[in-house]
C-alpha cells in the first residue's frame, strides 16, 4: 500500500507555508500547494514518513480521506458516513476529533465534531461491533475535519502529536517559542548555508531557554527532528513499518555523517533560571558538546572574535510602563553588534518592528512572520560601516533611553501636538502656578487620550494618562498600537521614565476590568493647589483623588468661604473642604458613603494642619443625610455622581432622576443669604425647569471652566442656586 500516491495535507503556523513546502519537496512530495496555515501534496506513504521525519516546519502530517460540500449538518453527518471508518480504525481504539472553520448553517466547531463522531460511532454499532471510545487526551487516532468554502475536508494524522514537539523541550520560560518558528527564523537567517563555514559560530545574546541555538545546532549536526520525538505512528492500520524503518535508516545515516560539525553555538543570559533550563535542554537535545551558556548581561557580552550569525529574539514589554526598558535593551543590542559582531550576519526577531531603528543598523531585508497570534518580524542586518547609521536621535530620561526613532509616524504628529501644548498650554499653567493641569485631551482623535500633569512638592513631574472609549471601527490590535505610541510620545517630550507615568486602559468585553492600571497600588504623592496641600495616587483608583476640572470651583469655594459655615455633600476626598477650610472658614462639614475617601480627606485635612474640631466628617448616604440634618449652612457644594447603587444603602441614585429632591433639601439647609454650588458630570443632563420657579439660579459653568479644559468644556455644568429675592 506505501507504493500507492494518497493526498495529505502538512500544517504548519501562519507564515511558515512557503518553507514547509520547500521541505516537503525536498522529501519527494509531488503536487505540492501552499494554502493558509498549510500545505498539500501527493506521494506515497515513504514521502509521508519522510516529512514527518525530517521537517522542521510541520505541525501535523494528515491523511486526506474525503472530500465534498456539506450545506447543512445531515450533509456533514454523509460525508464523515461516506468513509469506512471500521478500515481506519479498530474499537479497541479510542479517537479524537478536531474541527476547523464553518459556514453559514454550521457555525460551532464542536458542534461539527459532534456530528462526525456521531457518523462514526453509529457505523460501528451498525456493523455489530463495539463504538470505539473518544478521548481528547491522547487518542490513539486523531481525525481532522476543515471546513473551507462550504466542503469539507476529513482525514487522519499520521503521528500522535504534534511534530513541533522535538521531545527536548520538557520545561519553558516565560513566552516561549515553538521550535519550528525557530527553525524557520534559522532557516530565513540562511544559516544552512553559514554552518557550513569554517568554525561556524552562532550567537545569541538573549538566549532565554536556549531554543533558538539548539534548533541551530540541530540542523548543523543534520539530526533530524523525528530521532529526538517520542511521538509514535497513530493507530491508523495501514501503516507501512517498513517504509517507515527505511526513513529512520536514512535519517540515522544522515546524522552520523553530520557530527563532524565543528562549529559552536553560544549563548548568554542574565537570567540564571531560563540558564539552567536551557542547558538541560541542550543536553536532552544531544547537542551539549555543541553548545555554551554564561550568565552574562547584554551590555556586558565580549565575543573576542565576530560570529558568523547573531541571532536573538529580544523580550517583548508585558506592559505599558516597561517599553523605556525593553527600548533601552534594543539599543544597549544595538552597542554589542556593533562592538562585537563587525562583518557578521545578524538577525533580529521581534514583534515590534518600529524598534529595529533603536539597534542604529539598517536593515536589508525583513520578513513577516507570527509568533502564535501575535504578528512578528525578523530583521536582518550585515553588520558594516556603511549599514551603521551614523547620527542616533537618542534623549536620555533619568535612567532610562527613550528615542524618537521609537515612534511610527502617527506617534510623530502626536509628539509634536504634545510640544505644542506644554509651550502653551503648560505656560499658562506655570504662570497660574498650576502644578496639576490637563497637558492633552483627545486633541488628535486618533489619540483618544486624557493626559494629566500632577507635579509633586519636590518639582517631579507625574503624567496620568487615561483612555477614551475607542470607536468600534477600530481594532484591539489599532488601539493597542496607538496606545503604545502615545506613552512613548510622552516619554520622549516630557523626557520622563516609565516609573513617573501612568496609564489606565479601558479594556473591551471585561466587565468590571474595564480599566486596567499599570501597577496595582502605587504611592500617594501629595500636591499642591493654591494654599492647599492634597495628597493623590495616580494608581491605586480609577481616579486620582483629585478631579482637576473642578480646579475654578475649589477656588472659588476658597474665595467666598471666609467666616461661613459649610457643606461638602459627596466629597470625595476633601479638597473642597480644605479649600474651604483655608479659606477662613468658621466649619466644614463632609459626607460621604466611603469610608475610603473620608479616610483619605481626614489625611488631607491632616496635611493641611485643619483640625477635626471644626472640620467634620460624616460617613453616610448624603440623601439620608439632608432629609435627617437640622443645621443650617452659608455654602453648600453638591457635586454627586451620575449614579450609585452602593451596597451601603438601600437608595439607588439616579442624577437626573433625583436632582430635584437633592436641590430642595439642600435649599432648605441654607441660610437666608446662603449659597448652593450645584454640579454633575453628566454630559446628557437637564435642570428641571420647575426648579427655576423655586429658586435664582445663575448658569455658571462657562466661568468654572479653566484653559486647560477648554477643548471639553462640557466635562461638566454647574448653577449657582440661592434663594429668591422677597
Amino acid at each position: 500500500m506505501s507504493d500507492s500516491p494518497f493526498s495529505f495535507f502538512a500544517s504548519c503556523a501562519k507564515s511558515l507555508e512557503p518553507l514547509l513546502a520547500e521541505e516537503l519537496q525536498q522529501c519527494g512530495a509531488s503536487d505540492v500547494r501552499q494554502t493558509v496555515a498549510g500545505v498539500s501534496f501527493t506521494g506515497t506513504l515513504l514521502e509521508a514518513y519522510r516529512a514527518v521525519m525530517f521537517s522542521r516546519m510541520a505541525s501535523r502530517i494528515i491523511l486526506l480521506l474525503h472530500e465534498q460540500l456539506v450545506p447543512d449538518a445531515d450533509a456533514l453527518y454523509a460525508a464523515a458516513d461516506s468513509i469506512d471508518w471500521t478500515q481506519h480504525m479498530s474499537s479497541r481504539d479510542s479517537f479524537a476529533i478536531s474541527a476547523a472553520g464553518t459556514t453559514h448553517n454550521l457555525r460551532h466547531t464542536q458542534f461539527i465534531a459532534q456530528r462526525i463522531k456521531d457518523a462514526i460511532v453509529d457505523q460501528f454499532r451498525n456493523s455489530g461491533q463495539d463504538r470505539p471510545d473518544v478521548s481528547k487526551q491522547d487518542p490513539d487516532l486523531r481525525i481532522h475535519a476543515v471546513i473551507k468554502k462550504g466542503r469539507v475536508s476529513l482525514g487522519v494524522d499520521l503521528v500522535n502529536g504534534s511534530l513541533h514537539r522535538r521531545g527536548y523541550r520538557q520545561e519553558q520560560g516565560e513566552a516561549p517559542m515553538k521550535e519550528t518558528l525557530a527553525a524557520a527564523l534559522l532557516i530565513r537567517a540562511d544559516w544552512p548555508a553559514l554552518m557550513h563555514k569554517d568554525n561556524a559560530i552562532i550567537v545569541d545574546p538573549m538566549c532565554g531557554a536556549g531554543t533558538l541555538l539548539i534548533e541551530a545546532a540541530l540542523m548543523a549536526l543534520d539530526v533530524a527532528p523525528g530521532l529526538l520525538r517520542e511521538s509514535q505512528l497513530s493507530a491508523w492500520p495501514h501503516h507501512d513499518q517498513s517504509a517507515a524503518a527505511v526513513v529512520r535508516q536514512e535519517a540515522e545515516q544522515r546524522k552520523q555523517r553530520g557530527a563532524t560539525w565543528t562549529g559552536q553555538a553560544l549563548g548568554s543570559d542574565h537570567d540564571l533560571r531560563s540558564l539552567g533550563m536551557a542547558r538541560r535542554n541542550a543536553e536532552r537535545a544531544g547537542v551539549w558538546d555543541h553548545v555554551e551558556f554564561s550568565s552574562t548581561a547584554l551590555q556586558d557580552l565580549k565575543l573576542g572574535q565576530a560570529p558568523t550569525l547573531l541571532i536573538t529574539n529580544p523580550p517583548y514589554a508585558e506592559r505599558l510602563g516597561d517599553e523605556a526598558q525593553v527600548m533601552a535593551l534594543y539599543q544597549a543590542l544595538g552597542d554589542v553588534i556593533r562592538r562585537e559582531a563587525m562583518g557578521a550576519e545578524v538577525a533580529v526577531f521581534t514583534a515590534r518592528p518600529e524598534w529595529g531603528k533603536l539597534i542604529g543598523i539598517h536593515s536589508h531585508k525583513q520578513y513577516a512572520l507570527f509568533n502564535g497570534a501575535l504578528p512578528a518580524k525578523l530583521l536582518l542586518f550585515r553588520v558594516d560601516d556603511d549599514s551603521v547609521y551614523q547620527n542616533r536621535k537618542t534623549a536620555v530620561a533619568g535612567s532610562q533611553l527613550v528615542t524618537e526613532d521609537a515612534l511610527d509616524n502617527g506617534g510623530q504628529m502626536l509628539a509634536n501636538r504634545l510640544r505644542k501644548n506644554l509651550k502653551n498650554t503648560g505656560r499658562w499653567a506655570r504662570q497660574q502656578g498650576h502644578g496639576c493641569y490637563r497637558l492633552y485631551d483627545a486633541d488628535m482623535p486618533e489619540y483618544a487620550f486624557a493626559i494629566d500633569v500632577y507635579t509633586d512638592m519636590e518639582g517631579q513631574m507625574h503624567i496620568h494618562m487615561q483612555e477614551y472609549k475607542a470607536p468600534a471601527s477600530v481594532s484591539d490590535a489599532d488601539a493597542e498600537q496607538r496606545r503604545r505610541q502615545c506613552v512613548l510620545a510622552v516619554q520622549v517630550v516630557l523626557q520622563l521614565p516609565s516609573q513617573f507615568i501612568s496609564i489606565k486602559v479601558r479594556e473591551r468585553q471585561r466587565g468590571k476590568q474595564q480599566y486596567q492600571p499599570t501597577r496595582e497600588q502605587g504611592e500617594d504623592i501629595v500636591v499642591q493647589e493654591g494654599d492647599a496641600r492634597l495628597i493623590v495616587n495616580l494608581e491605586r483608583y480609577l481616579d486620582t483623588g483629585l478631579f482637576l476640572d473642578h480646579r475654578p470651583m475649589r477656588r472659588y469655594v476658597h474665595d467666598h468661604a471666609a467666616g461661613k459655615d459649610v457643606l461638602n455633600l459627596f466629597c470625595y476626598t476633601g479638597s473642597v473642604s480644605v479649600q474651604a477650610a483655608l479659606g477662613g472658614a468658621r466649619r466644614t462639614v463632609s459626607v460621604d458613603l466611603s469610608s475610603t475617601y473620608l479616610s483619605w480627606a481626614q489625611r488631607n485635612l491632616a496635611l493641611n494642619e485643619l483640625n477635626l474640631s471644626s472640620n467634620e466628617l460624616v460617613e453616610m448616604d448624603c440623601l439620608r443625610y439632608l432629609q435627617k440634618c437640622r443645621q443650617d449652612f452659608d455654602l453648600i457644594f453638591l457635586d454627586p455622581p451620575t449614579f450609585s447603587n452602593s451596597k451601603s444603602t438601600d437608595n439607588v441614585l439616579d442624577i437626573q432622576r433625583d436632582h430635584g429632591e437633592l436641590i430642595e433639601l439642600c435649599m432648605q439647609r441654607l441660610r437666608p443669604q446662603g449659597l448652593l454650588i450645584f454640579s454633575t458630570n453628566m454630559r446628557k443632563f437637564k435642570l428641571d425647569p420647575a426648579l427655576a420657579e423655586r429658586f435664582d439660579i445663575e448658569p455658571f459653568s462657562a466661568a468654572s471652566i479653566d484653559r486647560d479644559f477648554a477643548r471639553n468644556n462640557r466635562i461638566h455644568q454647574v448653577w449657582l442656586l440661592r434663594a429668591l429675592a422677597v
